[in-house]
């Protein structure tokens, strides 16, 4: 086992079942760090990085995951400042923090003036949840896409990834890989889309699930195409598929500025609970 420094330790298999206890607390805003302990047994070389915990007198009180996102889980004051120590002891790898609100930014306080400067920080990111019935008229023509598709769905993401992000996925020679998860994302079941006369006019995807909840992400409709309602009755679609075959809660983040988005999901019947923050290097 690993030294502790300010109560902090790398996690491993042995811990998981701490760990979900931990993510139980809040498992819907939790479900990211819990669908990848589920997924890879918080093994570091599955991980592709490391969970960090936080322990108080033996027990686990908080945790991070630290791979291509760094996100904080029940991390209070105390916590933030020891995850904030332990990451200044090594370069930055990261290329988001992201997480509730209230620890993301105390974890950037600490952490902005020797980690280089981000490209974009989205503060206000409203935290979204259904439970229930969706409140509007499913798209009938919004189904899980399949390989066939691929040819139309795969631009599709590119061009949200990018609006939303800021930077191509393609960028760097990561086509491939993005390429490669658009895939897997359709195999598993967690890519739905409508197409109308060879054209995809909306799409959205599953990005991780736990017995408790499933996170959307990727909710995009063409530009030109927006305004039309397609946003509000796809989304009541995959929400009600959502829960009917994966997991009984559907959330998601938006960012605050994007009110006709937050109005769609306002319709669908998506409630706040929460707000979270995005860093991005």
């Amino acid at each position: 086992m690993l030294t502790l420094r300010h109560g902090v330790r790398v996690l491993g298999a042995a811990d998981l079942p701490a760990f979900l206890e931990l993510t139980a607390q809040d498992p819907v805003a939790n479900v990211f760090a819990e669908y990848r302990a589920r997924t890879t047994n918080l093994e570091p070389r599955w991980l592709g990085g490391e969970v960090w915990g936080r322990f108080d007198g033996g027990d686990l009180v908080a945790a991070a995951h630290v791979g291509a996102n760094l996100v904080p889980v029940q991390a209070g004051p105390g916590d933030v400042e020891a995850f904030a120590d332990r990451a200044l002891g090594r370069s930055r790898s990261v290329s988001t923090i992201v997480g509730p609100h209230t620890a993301v930014e105390p974890l950037w306080e600490l952490l902005r003036e020797r980690w280089a400067p981000p490209r974009e920080i989205r503060w206000h990111q409203p935290h979204l949840v259904l439970t229930g019935d969706v409140q509007v008229e499913p798209d009938p023509l919004v189904r899980r896409t399949t390989r066939a598709d691929l040819d139309l769905l795969y631009p599709a993401c590119v061009a949200m990834y990018t609006e939303e992000v800021g930077v191509s996925p393609e960028a760097g020679g990561g086509g491939a890989l993005y390429r490669a998860r658009v895939m897997q994302l359709v195999s598993r079941g967690w890519s739905f889309a409508r197409f109308d006369s060879g054209r995809l006019v909306f799409k959205a995807e599953v990005a991780c699930t736990s017995p408790h909840a499933a996170q959307i992400q990727g909710v995009w409709v063409p530009p030109d195409l927006r305004g039309r309602g397609l946003a509000t009755a796809g989304m009541a679609a995959v929400a009600a598929a959502v829960r009917a075959d994966i997991a009984p809660a559907v959330s998601l983040y938006v960012n605050d500025w994007n009110t006709a988005a937050r109005r769609s999901y306002e319709r669908v019947g998506f409630e706040q609970t929460c707000l979270f923050s995005t860093v991005m290097f």
